[in-house]
């Protein structure tokens, strides 16, 4: 629980002011948002204003600090770990977000109302990563656009690394814990189980999962 949170036992010993008792809330409304950011979309009015000032200094920290295209109406929760360097950026396109504890390296892109879930891991590499609109990553997934070498006469710590890039298409689905390596491409509209581990690429419309990934049915065919 963040330091600035006042303690129950303080609650029960003195009678809060109305003041407190909304900030109080508040930073629990906050925390639902960073872990379910797909819930600022439909928040009342009440809430809309300091919600979009709060986001605002959040956003503006981050571009400030790091590399950072962000578009209109996204969100980005405080404890999400973004690092974009020169010549690694990070672009997200509007009405996007990226939930609490994600951490993102560039360069990555995002299209538009794409949601990145709690947990999840992305690595451009040096190629980087691309994901279409309206894609959908699950919470713990992993992308990493780049591999170390394995020759069995260097360290591995020494090993070359390659970088081949990842490329997700637009109304993509990549469940809980997926895993998707350097060089993959999945396809618009295709869909990838939970825990499944993705090597080769994804045709649009298929469902794949399995370590390795693969096809157990066609998203046309679902009623």
């Amino acid at each position: 629980m963040p330091d600035d949170f006042p303690s129950l036992q303080q609650s029960t010993l003195t009678t809060p002011s109305q003041e407190q008792s909304v900030e109080f809330y508040r930073q629990q409304h906050k925390l639902r948002l960073s872990y379910m950011p797909w819930l600022y979309a439909t928040l009342k009015p009440a809430h809309r204003e300091w919600a979009e000032s709060w986001q605002l200094n959040i956003q503006t920290y981050f571009q400030a600090m790091e590399t950072i295209q962000i578009g209109k109406n996204c969100f980005i929760a405080p404890e999400a770990k973004l690092f974009a360097e020169p010549g690694r950026p990070i672009v997200i396109g509007d009405n996007s977000f990226i939930a609490a504890d994600a951490v993102i390296h560039g360069p990555v892109t995002l299209g538009e109302y794409v949601s990145i879930n709690h947990h999840v891991t992305m690595d451009g590499g040096s190629k980087g990563i691309y994901v279409g609109n309206n894609t959908r990553i699950a919470a713990y997934c992993q992308l990493y656009a780049f591999n170390h070498g394995m020759q069995a006469d260097q360290l591995i710590s020494e090993q070359p690394t390659r970088s081949l890039g990842i490329h997700i298409g637009c109304d993509v689905w990549l469940g809980a814990n997926v895993g998707v390596v350097d060089g993959v491409s999945i396809d618009n509209n295709a869909i990838v189980g939970m825990g499944s581990q993705v090597t080769r690429n994804v045709e649009e419309y298929n469902i794949v999962a399995g370590n390795p990934a693969r096809i157990i049915g066609d998203r046309r065919d679902k009623k």
